[in-house]
């Protein structure tokens, strides 16, 4: 029997693991409950969350069914939050470091390629008045 991750008997949850990781999502969209999440943290209205996806229109419902499966399902919702920032703290450090100047070298990143030149580009010549 092969493993699939179910979907979320949740109204308009769901949650694939080939869609965001497996996390969380309003149905048919790549919208983590997460996200609405953190838009209502930032204090916007549900109004505001319906009016921010431009990929499709979220639909009341839907946004009041992610704050809903957010309130029954907080450590979850709070583990993928607390993930994602030390992801974002991992690659910030790599930053930093990839970004340090090495002595000898002229550029940001060393191994990288000098930045390019820039062209010259001929001026052109001055254009003759006729004498007629």
């Amino acid at each position: 029997m092969a493993a699939t991750a179910a979907a979320v008997l949740y109204p308009h949850i769901s949650k694939k693991a080939e869609v965001c990781g497996g996390k969380a999502c309003i149905d048919g969209t790549r919208i983590r409950v997460m996200d609405i999440v953190a838009l209502q943290s930032h204090g916007h209205t549900v109004e505001d969350v319906l009016e921010h996806f431009d990929s499709r229109p979220l639909t009341p419902a839907e946004v009041y069914s992610a704050l809903a499966y957010y309130h029954d399902h907080r450590e979850e919702i709070e583990a993928s939050f607390a993930a994602e920032e030390k992801a974002e703290a991992e690659h910030e450090t790599k930053r930093a470091e990839s970004r340090r100047v090495s002595p000898g070298t002229r550029t940001l990143n060393p191994g990288t390629r000098s930045p390019p030149r820039r062209r010259r580009i001929p001026r052109r010549p001055a254009r003759r008045r006729s004498s007629e």
